[in-house]
């Protein structure tokens, strides 16, 4: 398999873990219903921002994963609007994802591996 195939499905699985974790961030916890209008803009905004620096990245790790979340969320910490705990909580969901994001990269990287025969 490709390197540029290899990235895109790890850009598409970090997609779909960024997803989550920004659904689980805004449903899922007790400030949730509470802050919803005002965390989905700049939510949105940085996933986006993380999912364009993960497609530029030639091999994604899980140190390389987390540095591109730090970026992203430094950015955002000087916006007065955005409670930094929420930030905070925001990025450690997005991290946290990374055990799931890498078991589903070597599923489609190495598509025999875990398969019973």
């Amino acid at each position: 398999m490709g390197t540029k195939k290899k990235l895109g499905i790890g850009a598409g699985l970090a997609a779909v873990a960024v997803a989550a974790a920004g659904i689980y961030f805004l449903y899922g916890t007790k400030k949730g219903a509470k802050t919803r209008k005002q965390i989905r803009g700049w939510m949105l905004k940085a996933k986006g921002e993380i999912l364009e620096k993960m497609e530029n990245m030639k091999d994604l790790s899980e140190e390389a994963y987390d540095k591109i979340i730090d970026e992203v969320s430094a950015k955002y910490k000087v916006v007065k609007s955005i409670d930094k705990k929420d930030l905070e909580q925001f990025a450690k969901e997005l991290k946290s994802h990374w055990k799931d994001i890498k078991k589903e990269m070597d599923k489609k990287i190495n598509p025999k591996k875990g398969k019973r025969k």
